[in-house]
C-alpha cells in the first residue's frame, strides 16, 4: 500500500464475499481505514464509483484491443496517474484535476 493521506480513508465496496471476509477487514483495520458497504441492490450506495468505471471505458477501453492482462493493467495505470488524476477536469471538483483540488485543499 502507498503512503496513506493524514485525513480519515473510507473503503467502500459491494457486498461480494472477498471484501465481507475477516481477513480483508483485518487488512483494512491495520492501517485506520474504515469499511462501508453498500445496501444490497441499491447503486446509489456506489455512484461515485460507478461513473469511474463508466468514464474510465469510454475514455480508455472502449474500441481498444490490449494485448495481454499486463498491458491492460499498465493503460489502465498511466490513465488514472498521468491524467484522471493530474490533467482531467472534473466538474464536481469546480473544474479541477483532483491533483490539483487536493493542493488548494490543503
Amino acid at each position: 500500500m502507498r503512503t496513506l493521506p493524514d485525513h480519515d480513508l473510507i473503503f467502500h465496496d459491494d457486498q461480494g464475499t472477498q471484501y465481507t471476509s475477516r481477513t480483508f477487514q483485518k487488512a483494512l483495520e491495520r492501517p485506520g481505514i474504515t469499511q462501508s458497504i453498500s445496501r444490497p441492490g441499491n447503486l446509489h450506495d456506489n455512484a461515485v464509483v460507478e461513473f469511474f468505471f463508466k468514464t474510465l471505458k469510454r475514455e480508455l477501453i472502449k474500441g481498444q484491443a490490449y494485448e495481454d492482462q499486463e498491458e491492460t493493467k499498465q493503460e489502465i495505470f498511466k490513465y488514472i496517474e498521468f491524467y484522471y488524476n493530474t490533467k482531467r477536469m472534473h466538474s464536481t471538483l469546480g473544474y479541477m484535476s483532483p491533483r490539483d483540488f487536493e493542493r488548494q485543499s490543503a
